[in-house]
């Protein structure tokens, strides 16, 4: 039997485009596509969160984690083998946060099939997305993104 895991990054606070935010974007769509697949869910933590909570410094801090390809200590690991495994994060400067980057260099995913889902608020995604959602989507129209998640779902035979 295959088993499914959904690994996320997501923030909490001031985000662009719908305030500040009690539960991220990212986390909302990755719950939604765990709940439809029967995954497991697993949420990309770092150990030491310097990251700021208002978003014209988060972007900033980003962008220097960036441009410096710092690979932030992650919390947690993944027990267990998966065969399909979602990767969802929030588009930081067109692409992956840096601790999504450690998280997939800490396992090894030859012979997985991995998918990756982005939230965002008009960019989208440029690195390996196979599917990205508003971000204002996610927070203020929980029908529609999960409309969105379950289209996608079965374009890729879930």
């Amino acid at each position: 039997m295959s088993k499914t895991l959904v690994a996320y990054f997501s923030r909490t606070g001031e985000q662009y485009g719908v305030g500040d935010v009690l539960e991220g974007n990212t986390a909302i769509i990755a719950k939604m596509i765990a709940k439809k697949t029967g995954a497991d869910i697993f949420e990309i933590m770092v150990a030491e969160d310097n990251y700021p909570n208002k978003y014209p410094l988060l972007i900033e801090y980003a962008k220097k984690e960036k441009e410096s390809n710092v690979r932030p200590e992650i919390i947690g690991t993944v027990e267990g083998e998966y065969d399909t495994i979602f990767v969802g994060y929030p588009n930081w400067w067109g692409d992956m946060p840096m601790p999504v980057y450690k998280f997939l260099e800490s396992y090894d995913f030859s012979n997985k099939t991995v998918y990756y889902f982005c939230t965002h608020e008009g960019s989208g995604g440029v690195h390996k997305t196979d599917f990205a959602v508003y971000g204002h989507t996610a927070q203020n129209d929980r029908e529609e993104a999960e409309q969105k998640v379950v289209e996608w779902l079965k374009r890729i035979g879930f």
